[in-house]
């Protein structure tokens, strides 16, 4: 058996992802992990298409994460009579939040406090930063503006504040609405859009936990605030997603590459996840491959140390969904791959509170200086795969657990391969001769091999990882 691909891979599920024809080609193709994104569609939609994402797992016998994605603050423009308008450098144009429908000097706001947030002199980016406009005059209804970079603008076009500080809550009531029903169809990760603090991630969990949810939060990094409160916001999360598209607006696109970098091995360094999304394959909505640029952006998000890479519109409306999976699953692995291995400098000054972390780091550096076939961490809850995770060893990490939603949200985790086991025995070394079993039925490993195993004790109880044991497969029976 080949070693599993490292890096994870989430999929958006939209028009062109629907059916479970398709979604279960794309989930043989290499998906780990669905989106369901709340900016469109329905409640009772996005529970439908869950179920289907279920019913499909299950005859696979797959282990498939569920993120469900809010919509966060609509920082969005009004309608226009026609549709669309264009403009070009030097002409007026103003922002009135009276306007039910634009013409060619002015518009609506769907986000009215906007007028609060901006001054005279501050710039405002449209479309994804595709147009520019200086900030004249602004009174308590409108914004007058001069176009410095013109172009096509059309209905809800998306505004931000370059160099970000607009006061729109993460949380809105369509938000707090859609975490009840992620909790029904009992999501496995909860995605915030636009947090600017940590506070927005607590609020965000205890509106999950009080529906009864028990699904990791993800901080999406897109606002320059953020970018500040980089390590609160961290530290209140499970894991963040680096949403490059909003962020280079606020922050410019030249900064996001570093930005990208630095938030992926801050994550890192926290024990907690990481996606890196936005654009990494865009061009395959329209072309069966994608160019040689996407093919270093996703292996450069590899190479980073991402946990994940995400595929938004190019498999929620693309042309070509399956295919787009197939050729990240491809990326991924030639990137794994290229990893080099050298963990002694990771563990120095390194200190643990917790008796299950310092198991999961002896796993760590036993594998690489012991050249082992795989670890095999018996887990209830996921956190000592999780901790083994955050340092590159390039051994695979199987996660043998009874608990399906620890192995749902462990489909996200780099490296770790999550696999049922029912834990039949009661003592320990019954419970490692059968994990080790189980392995060799997999063809993981093979006879003679080295592999590690960690389990705790009492069995069955979660963050109770307490003993490390290194077997030569098949010396016992």
């Amino acid at each position: 058996m080949s070693i599993p691909r490292a890096t994870k891979i989430v999929a958006t599920l939209g028009p062109a992802s629907s059916d479970p024809t398709t979604i279960e080609r794309m989930i043989l193709a290499g998906v780990n992990v669905v989106r369901v994104n709340f900016s469109h569609g329905s409640a009772d939609g996005h529970t439908a298409l869950v179920s289907v994402v279920r019913d499909v797992a299950t005859r696979l016998g797959r282990d498939i994460g569920v993120l469900a994605d809010l919509q966060g603050p609509k920082i969005r423009i009004g309608k226009f009579a026609g549709g669309k308008i264009s403009l070009v450098e030097g002409d007026h144009f103003t922002f009135d939040i009276n306007c039910e429908l634009g013409d060619e000097s002015r518009v609506g706001l769907d986000y009215k406090a906007l007028v609060h947030d901006v001054k005279a002199g501050d710039s405002l980016l449209l479309n994804d930063g595709r147009m520019i406009m200086r900030v004249d005059k602004v009174t308590d209804t409108t914004i007058a503006c001069t176009v410095t970079i013109g172009g096509v603008l059309s209905d809800r076009k998306g505004i931000n504040r370059q160099g970000g500080g607009l006061s729109a809550p993460a949380l809105t009531a369509k938000d707090m609405d859609d975490i009840k029903t992620a909790v029904a169809f009992e999501a496995d990760f909860v995605a915030v859009s636009f947090p600017k603090n940590a506070s927005d991630m607590y609020m965000a969990r205890e509106l999950v936990r009080a529906a009864g949810g028990k699904a990791l939060m993800i901080a999406k990094i897109e606002r320059f605030e953020a970018i500040g409160n980089l390590e609160e916001i961290l530290k209140a999360s499970d894991g963040i997603m680096v949403a490059r598209g909003d962020l280079a607006v606020e922050v410019g696109d030249a900064a996001v590459p570093a930005l990208q970098k630095r938030m992926i091995r801050m994550a890192r360094d926290h024990s907690k996840l990481t996606i890196t999304a936005t654009q990494m394959m865009e061009s395959m909505i329209e072309a069966p491959v994608p160019t040689r640029a996407e093919v270093s952006d996703v292996a450069n998000a590899v190479i980073d140390g991402t946990d994940a890479v995400m595929l938004s519109a190019e498999t929620a409306a693309g042309k070509y969904p399956v295919e787009t999976v197939s050729a990240m699953a491809r990326v991924c692995d030639e990137a794994d791959r290229a990893g080099e291995f050298s963990l002694d400098k990771e563990f120095l000054n390194r200190t643990f509170a917790r008796i299950d972390q310092a198991i999961a780091m002896a796993a760590l550096f036993t594998a690489v200086h012991m050249k082992v076939k795989a670890i095999c961490a018996l887990t209830q809850s996921g956190s000592t795969a999780l901790w083994i995770s955050r340092l590159d060893s390039g051994v695979p990490v199987y996660a043998l657990t009874p608990e399906e939603g620890s192995r749902r949200r462990m489909s996200l985790y780099r490296e770790v391969h999550p696999v049922l086991m029912t834990f039949k025995a009661s003592d320990r070394e019954s419970l490692l001769l059968e994990a080790e079993h189980k392995l060799l039925d997999l063809g993981v490993v093979a006879r003679g091999d080295l592999m590690l195993l960690t389990i705790g004790e009492p069995i069955g109880k979660s963050g109770g990882t307490n003993t490390l044991k290194i077997v030569r497969v098949g010396d016992h029976g």
